[in-house]
């Protein structure tokens, strides 16, 4: 084998190397987003229930199911209306669906605005929101997205 030959085959491999050494979800990374609505009521126990579309840049696309239930020294009732949502360190839309965890202190009466910053694993929601109601209160929620 030739010096010239020896070189190009190093050369080849390294290359290789380095291709197999990048993480394949940083190739194939995506971004999604949700939009939604929610309805929430809470006495010491926060319940909500609604719906919305996960939508990604990979053209991937599902209607989803939206429930909430936290725990806390919260009361009031409370309605979600034009709620967008961004996620990240998702590269397939299946990631987004599942539980995921919260702390949330509010208070509110009439029209209010809301934010939410939300992680399950690797995966990170921030949510925010127009709403009507009435809200007061501190507590810690899961949330989940399942499919329609």
């Amino acid at each position: 084998m030739t010096t010239k030959l020896r070189v190009a085959l190093i050369f080849t491999v390294l290359a290789l190397t380095l291709l197999l050494a990048v993480p394949a979800q940083a190739a194939s990374a995506s971004s999604c987003k949700l939009t939604f609505s929610l309805s929430e009521w809470a006495v010491g126990v926060k319940v909500a229930h609604g719906s919305g579309t996960v939508t990604c840049d990979n053209g991937q696309m599902a209607q989803v199911k939206i429930e909430a239930t936290g725990v806390g020294l919260t009361a009031g009732k409370n309605e979600v209306r034009e709620g967008h949502g961004k996620f990240t360190g998702v590269s397939d839309i299946r990631e987004v669906f599942g539980t995921y965890a919260s702390a949330n202190a509010g208070v509110g009466v009439g029209k209010s605005g809301d934010a939410a910053a939300l992680t399950k694993g690797t995966v990170s929601l921030a949510l925010a929101g127009k709403g009507t109601g009435v809200e007061l209160g501190l507590s810690v929620e899961a949330f989940t997205i399942s499919r329609r």
